[in-house]
């Protein structure tokens, strides 16, 4: 029996049905069909219990589940055990991020890995997540940090402890820069630099969409500068742009705050190099 045929079944048992685990895997249904009967008729018994909209396995099916799920562990395990023995695990992680301090868990594992693994390297590529998710698609990078809800179907993710902070960055000598917080009343007729990820969100809400946009960004360095010549303020998160001692600039939270919780997510049943594997393990043990 084939390794890559168990991983097929058994994504079959988890998605319920042929058609569905046929989409998460981006096989073609008939294809997959027909490797299930094949898988059948090698084993000479009858895997599925056919004809509802949900497969419901047969007795000798759960018992290859368990044996799948056990060869495919076991698979892991042995890569692993092998890579570590010999201390040569190598090759690229590209990683695709929102600006965030939540990055910081990233970096963080990025360091542990690379004082075991030397030979592991890393490639950074900053955006919103409009821009990342087309790369995460296109397999330009093999994991994103993103900031909104994602399809759970397609991708797996670890949503990380650290919330940011969305608020005001302006410059220092404005009036509005004595206030505690910022208020949507205070932003009304003000020019406004937004991420690009909230445009639509702007666009959709009555309360919001007569508010005077003059710039859409996605790097938030750039906005700064065209907060600091007096464009407008800048809406984004906290703690990416030095604010302190004689920085021109100054920063106010939103006074109604929006929960931005970063996600780490890759595309599910993705083959990785073991770096990749060894990345999203190390992930995972460090939420």
């Amino acid at each position: 029996m084939d390794i890559r045929i168990m991983e097929y079944y058994l994504a079959v048992v988890r998605e319920g049905n042929i058609s569905a685990a046929a989409q998460a895997l981006h096989v073609s249904q008939p294809g997959l069909s027909r490797q299930m009967r094949d898988l059948e008729e090698e084993l000479g018994v009858t895997l599925f219990e056919r004809g509802s909209r949900r497969i419901r396995l047969t007795e000798e099916g759960m018992i290859l589940r368990r044996r799948a799920e056990e060869m495919i562990h076991l698979m892991q395990m042995t890569e692993g055990e092998i890579s570590r023995a010999h201390h040569n695990v190598s090759g690229e992680i590209h990683i695709g991020a929102g600006e965030s301090r939540s990055f910081h868990h990233i970096s963080e594992t990025a360091g542990k890995i690379h004082a075991q693994y030397p030979d592991i390297h890393f490639t950074i590529t900053s955006g919103d997540t409009a821009d990342l998710m087309e790369q995460l698609e296109s397999g330009l990078i093999d994991v994103a940090l993103i900031f909104t809800d994602y399809d759970h179907d397609q991708y797996q993710g670890i949503r990380l402890p650290q919330e940011d902070r969305l608020g005001v960055l302006m410059r220092r000598d404005d009036p509005l820069a004595g206030k505690d917080v910022i208020s949507v009343h205070d932003m009304k007729d003000q020019p406004l630099i937004i991420p690009r990820a909230a445009a639509g969100l702007l666009s959709s809400d009555p309360a919001l969409a007569d508010m005077k946009i003059v710039t859409v960004y996605n790097l938030i360095y750039n906005a700064s500068l065209f907060v600091e010549d007096g464009v407008g303020y800048a809406i984004g998160f906290d703690g990416l742009i030095n604010v302190s001692g004689d920085s021109a600039l100054a920063f106010r939270p939103l006074e109604t705050q929006i929960i931005q919780a970063a996600t780490v997510i890759w595309k599910k049943y993705e083959s990785f190099t073991p770096a990749v594997n060894l990345f999203l393990n190390y992930m995972k043990q460090g939420r």
